[in-house]
């Protein structure tokens, strides 16, 4: 009996935060929607006027780019922005042949009249933080504006955010993504699908109100005071950019986000890819926490509903390890509902929070029309879309849980980069990547398992109960059997 309260007081823990965040989500939705209807004008700077064109750095900082260098800096290249006011960094901490390839790229461009220059240290301490640390002690600009080797602005990037550093207190523009190969597979879709909800729902509804919001590694512009005035970069955790973030708005720096400028950038499209990147979010999301957690609560700047927005922004990834232990523990709580009668009364209770599913789906919802439209064909794509997104994120949840947990413990771990493809088109392939690693994780192993447990979980809404079953819980164990063998059939396969 000690056994099934323990089960029972964890399980109800867990879903009550789940449901906390899902109503900082729809308030966050609220925000959104306020935002929309009230456009704001901010001053800009006259860009056609020399004496209000600041200089900028941009900051490249890439590490064994094989397959995407070329098409970076070819890209980069192209950037309309007076010559006399630009330079350009390319921090280079590769290890491959990749250096002596780049160092010609950079030289045909040095030839062309492009101030550009191939920085390169002798060991990768701080990793991208130190990179970008080191680039900033040289570098010419008043503002910083820094892309991932798989981003490719529009060629009036610099023009449509540069003119908002006009307000003396922004210390950072950031625009939203775009994915230029969003149709790829199914993993490139629920990936787009999760990242249009941030740059969305989430940094609107966040910026708007003057919350906390991050400046998202790439794709942004910074003004070299603040970064310098918030502690510069440091390499301490392994999401440098959120740390930075919220170091710069404790000192009273305003983020300007702009959703209408939209940067294209690559997605992982092996599995393998997405589970490493998605281990440094979230990994780094937990350590970010630890560090700045009582910094925004012992604030005297800030109002009580942003420390909360704080809070729970910096606990995002923690709620994967929510979502496991429900998933987890919801087998045997199916089967201590059939056994106490007298807890029939709570579990009636705990059933209401499935309200926490609904309002994810209407403030996702509400991001996905006012993209796609909101025509009947495009709901039924959308709800399609939701419950597969829903169902490979859970699959990832043991993944994610154990970088979650690393990270509040403190452990500490390099900052392992993303591979990148160079692929934006389906008849692409990603097959023969160098990059890719080939060994097969013991997590792997357990996903797979977790597959077969929640195929047990389907079974015995069959077994249980005097009544022929109970299926409450079936579409979710469903859901979790799905995801799981999404996620354990598709890693194995990018290891052959």
């Amino acid at each position: 009996m000690i056994v099934n309260i323990i089960i029972i007081v964890i399980y109800s823990i867990a879903l009550l935060l789940i449901f906390i965040y899902a109503l900082a989500q729809l308030n966050l939705l609220f925000n959104y929607i306020s935002a929309k209807k009230k456009q704001t004008k901010s001053p800009k700077l006259n860009l056609s006027n020399p004496d209000e064109v600041p200089f900028v750095t941009i900051q490249l900082p890439v590490f064994n780019e094989l397959y995407v260098m070329e098409r970076l800096l070819k890209n980069i290249a192209l950037i309309d922005y007076p010559k006399d006011k630009l330079e350009i960094q390319v921090l280079d901490d590769s290890t491959d042949e990749t250096v002596a390839s780049t160092a010609l790229r950079i030289q045909i461009l040095k030839d062309q009249g492009l101030d550009i220059s191939h920085i390169t240290r002798t060991s990768r301490h701080g990793f991208k933080a130190g990179a970008l640390k080191e680039g900033l002690t040289i570098a010419k600009g008043e503002l910083i504006a820094i892309f991932d080797a798989d981003f490719l602005p529009k060629k009036d990037w610099l023009k449509r955010t540069i003119p908002y550093f006009k307000d003396a207190d922004i210390g950072v523009v950031q625009t939203r993504w775009a994915h230029l190969n969003r149709n790829y597979s199914i993993l490139t879709k629920i990936q787009a699908f999760a990242l249009d909800a941030h740059f969305t729902l989430e940094q609107v509804g966040r910026n708007s109100k003057g919350h906390f919001i991050n400046f998202n590694g790439t794709a942004g512009v910074w003004r070299k005071t603040c970064i310098i005035d918030a502690g510069n970069w440091e390499g301490d955790t392994l999401t440098e950019d959120l740390d930075l973030s919220y170091r710069a708005q404790l000192k009273n720096w305003k983020f300007k986000y702009l959703e209408n400028v939209e940067t294209p950038a690559e997605l992982p499209v092996v599995i393998s890819a997405a589970r490493s990147q998605q281990f440094r979010w979230n990994k780094g999301g937990a350590e970010n926490f630890r560090k700045m957690m009582w910094k925004v609560l012992k604030s005297k700047n800030i109002s009580s509903k942003t420390k909360l927005h704080g809070v729970l922004h910096l606990l995002n990834s923690t709620m994967f390890l929510n979502v496991f232990i429900v998933a987890v523990l919801s087998i045997p709580m199916l089967y201590i509902k059939n056994e106490y009668e007298h807890l029939k009364p709570y579990f009636y209770v705990m059933s209401f929070f499935v309200v926490s599913t609904i309002i994810f789906f209407v403030c996702y919802w509400v991001m996905y029309k006012n993209t796609y439209g909101k025509s009947f064909k495009n709901f039924i794509q959308y709800t399609v879309l939701f419950f597969t997104f829903f169902s490979i994120a859970m699959g990832f949840s043991l993944h994610n849980s154990i970088a979650v947990i690393e990270g509040h413990l403190g452990k500490r771990s390099d900052f392992v980069r993303t591979p990148k493809f160079n692929i934006s088109t389906i008849t692409d392939t990603w097959k023969g990547n160098k990059y890719l690693k080939k060994n097969l994780s013991v997590n792997i192993i357990f996903e797979g398992l977790l597959m077969l447990y929640f195929a047990f979980g389907m079974y015995s809404a069959f077994v249980v109960g005097d009544s022929g079953g109970d299926f409450g819980l079936f579409p979710f164990h469903l859901m979790l059997f799905l995801g799981f063998g999404f996620v354990f059939f598709k890693s194995l396969i990018s290891k052959v």
